[in-house]
């Protein structure tokens, strides 16, 4: 064994850690809307006005993230870290001692700014500092930790506020939650130094595939690369589908089948955990596999075609909550694939600048799609939701497809794969 490679012990360290600042930052996406009751009854506030807390939100994410990429390229991807944690910490406490509209308005600016350096900086981590027979399992990691993340926000919020009666209580638990986390960051930090990585470090090799980056190139040279802006395009579109599900899937189905919408609610809840499972699965098959974009093609239009089922309104109601649920699978079990195929396609060096620009089209998904798909809801296209999410997904699928084929020409054997 080369004395070189990081031991399991070591990689599974800092994998985990990855995927608890992972888990956190989805955490956060999530620290207002589940509260958004309880701020109605309080300060009287419209869906429109909260909703648009959701919306700043993300373009500061989104605007931040293709930002942050730099900065973490330039400074190192760990201190960059710590200071989004601290950002979610002062989100928590703003929202809790707010007195209004503009205090939960600058809750939602510090959420965003925290969110928006995770992607550029996990990745540059991992990449970094788990050696590549075990990178596949890093992120299916990191992509199981964001579900969790998401679904785990919701019953601590709002489960919080109900215990205490106080919906603050819950914003200033949720800080003191970020402030657990960077306190585990900070005690941990030698685990998630990508300066010093115990696989790439400053000296690590290009992936094999990646593009070519001259000495002295302009830091801006990446974005003339087509391939980024094909994942780019391609994180739009899957966003877009997963916005359409995860928002508005639950009053579709209740509509469409007649279920009652307490039932219907939990078709989000199985579409994640069906995309955590997904995601355990797929992070074995990405090193096993040559042309990754075949994987995330066949995952993802079996995931568009049980969902355009779902919404042709042919299946018995309990089965089309059943098949939303599980067209989550195939989407999980792409995330791997997806995240290695990036990978392949980054020029050396411009880890955080790629996956920056790459996952602000994640930012900018959620951002627009929402209006979208809640136009066709209140217009009463009930099976658009379902329709519209599907064809997203075909899209996402023509953007990979693209990505690969010019990736494959100069990969000699898959990223990962053990030698």
């Amino acid at each position: 064994m080369d004395h070189t490679s990081p031991s399991l012990r070591q990689d599974a360290r800092t994998i985990g850690l990855i995927g608890l600042a992972h888990g956190s930052s989805h955490f956060f996406h999530m620290l207002l809307p589940p509260l958004f009751p309880f701020l109605i009854a309080e300060f009287g506030f419209s869906y429109s006005e909260l909703g648009l807390l959701v919306s700043v939100f993300f373009v500061v994410s989104g605007v931040g993230q293709a930002l942050a990429g730099f900065l973490v390229d330039h400074v190192g991807a760990r201190p960059v870290l710590f200071c989004a944690l601290s950002c979610f910490a002062l989100a928590g406490l703003t929202a809790g001692s707010s007195s209004g509209y503009a205090g939960l308005l600058v809750a939602s600016v510090l959420a965003g700014l925290g969110n928006a350096p995770f992607h550029p900086v996990d990745f540059t981590i991992l990449n970094k500092r788990v050696s590549p027979q075990r990178l596949g399992h890093g992120f299916s990691v990191h992509g199981i930790s964001g579900n969790l993340g998401w679904a785990t926000a919701p019953v601590f919020m709002a489960g919080i506020a109900t215990a205490t009666g106080s919906w603050r209580m819950a914003c200033l638990c949720g800080g003191a939650l970020a402030l657990v986390v960077l306190a585990v960051m900070v005690w941990n930090r030698d685990a998630l130094d990508d300066r010093q990585g115990s696989w790439g470090g400053q000296g690590a090799k290009a992936a094999p595939g990646a593009a070519a980056s001259p000495a002295n190139e302009h830091p801006m040279a990446f974005l003339k690369l087509p391939a980024v802006w094909l994942c780019f395009s391609f994180f739009f579109w899957s966003t877009c589908s997963l916005s359409a599900i995860q928002s508005f899937a639950g009053p579709a189905l209740q509509r469409l089948y007649g279920l009652p919408l307490s039932l219907t609610a939990m078709v989000v809840t199985g579409y994640m955990l069906c995309g955590a499972l997904g995601m355990v699965i797929g992070g074995f098959l990405v090193g096993r596999v040559a042309r990754l974009e075949k994987t995330i093609s066949i995952c993802l239009l079996v995931s568009g075609a049980l969902l355009a089922l779902v919404g042709a309104g042919l299946l018995p109601g309990m089965a089309a909550l059943v098949v939303a649920a599980l067209a989550g699978m195939g989407i999980g079990i792409a995330g791997p694939s997806r995240d290695m195929l990036i990978k392949r396609a980054s020029p050396p060096g411009a880890t955080g600048r790629v996956y920056g620009t790459v996952y602000s089209g994640l930012d900018l998904g959620f951002c627009l799609a929402a209006p979208v798909f809640g136009a066709m809801l209140d217009a009463q296209m009930n099976a658009g939701i379902f329709y519209g999410s599907a064809l997203s997904l075909v899209l996402s699928v023509a953007s990979a497809g693209l990505v690969g084929a010019g990736v494959a020409p100069r990969a000699g054997r898959p990223a990962g794969a053990a030698a």
